[in-house]
């Protein structure tokens, strides 16, 4: 897929793009609209005001340098003070609902260009999904409530004790591994790497070192089969996922949870998020150690686009459908379970 063109997303009705017009004045209230989304939690990122200029550009038929002057003002004189929601959407009234689902689909792109998820611009969706008058059923995969109690005091509990518990009985384990890390290749015995938490913050998850090299930068390559940066000692670490361990740790420190969708490289989510429009919707909770994608199979190398969806899919599903025995389900799969050792290289 190349960069202009729409990115997938996971469900069964088609995409749809708002017809190119060369009517300037058709395109002032989108306008207004994609910059409020870039103003919703209260900052104008680049990013998402660029991530605007492109989608009015396609929609103009036009190059980025030649933007209709009447669209450049109108972006650039935007006040979101002044923004009114209800107003501007009077202009899409005579939409069909999926044209309008397109809409949202265009705000929900927009906000995620900053690589982050932001309560306020949620919020912001929901209001539009309600104003442009949607069902759940037309945006189920854009706008959609995660199953209450996922992030609450429940979950932190059995966090805390499930990790808490673990790292005072298993920390031989740990130091063993983290010498024979040593004495087998150079290098650190922990790796530290930029993920994506909660929200889209950046944090840094701890693993055990598995590989000759420490890639933490703009460009991470992914770990393939008989991949030769891969020791020996690590090639068995990744097989039986104790290179994870370490990340009781970040548990504890609250950046992590046991269970739940599993955190990417930083150069991994801003590719991805382009490419599929319900990839940012992961990072509504915190990433987990384990996760229901991890336990169904969904592991290891995503050299194909159909794989991350498949992935996301189930991240997905896990949001909607979470329960702590959900939970106690996906650990005792991490440990028993034969799918989640498919793809572990």
């Amino acid at each position: 897929m190349s960069e202009n063109d729409e990115p997938v997303r996971i469900g069964t009705q088609p995409e749809w793009t708002l017809v190119r017009t060369d009517d300037v004045e058709a395109l002032l209230p989108l306008a207004d609209l994609l910059m409020a989304a870039a103003w919703a939690d209260g900052n104008l990122d680049p990013r998402e005001r660029d991530k605007a200029l492109e989608m009015l550009c396609k929609l103009a038929g036009c190059a980025w340098n030649d933007l209709p002057p009447a669209l450049i003002v109108r972006v650039a004189d935007f006040d979101p003070a002044t923004f009114d929601m209800a107003t501007t959407a009077r202009a899409f009234e005579g939409m069909e609902p999926r044209e309008r689902r397109r809409l949202v689909a265009m705000v929900r792109e927009v906000c995620d260009a900053n690589d982050a998820f932001d309560l306020e611009e949620d919020r912001f969706v929901m209001a539009l999904v309600l104003t442009l008058a949607l069902t759940e059923e037309d945006v189920g995969d854009l706008v959609f409530r995660v199953a209450p109690g996922l992030d609450g005091p429940l979950k932190r509990a059995f966090d805390v004790l499930f990790a808490g518990t673990f790292l005072a009985t298993a920390w031989p384990l740990l130091v063993a591994i983290g010498v024979a890390v040593r004495a087998t290749s150079p290098g650190p015995a922990i790796f530290k790497q930029l993920r994506y938490g909660r929200g889209g913050e950046e944090i840094e998850v701890w693993k055990f070192r598995t590989m000759g090299v420490t890639e933490n930068g703009a460009t991470v390559t992914q770990a393939t089969k008989n991949d030769a940066r891969v020791t020996p000692l690590g090639a068995f670490l990744r097989r039986t996922s104790l290179d994870e361990l370490p990340q009781f740790v970040n548990v504890l420190f609250g950046d992590m949870s046991v269970v739940g969708p599993r955190p990417h490289a930083v150069a991994h989510n801003r590719h991805y998020r382009t490419q599929i429009l319900e990839y940012m919707l992961r990072h509504k909770v915190k990433p987990g150690i384990t996760g229901w994608a991890q336990v169904n199979g969904w592991r290891g190398e995503t050299d194909t686009l159909d794989k991350m969806v498949g992935r996301v899919d189930h991240d997905l599903e896990y949001l909607r459908d979470w329960t702590i025995w959900k939970d106690l389900e996906i650990v005792w799969l991490t440990v028993f379970g034969k799918k989640v050792r498919r793809n572990a290289y």
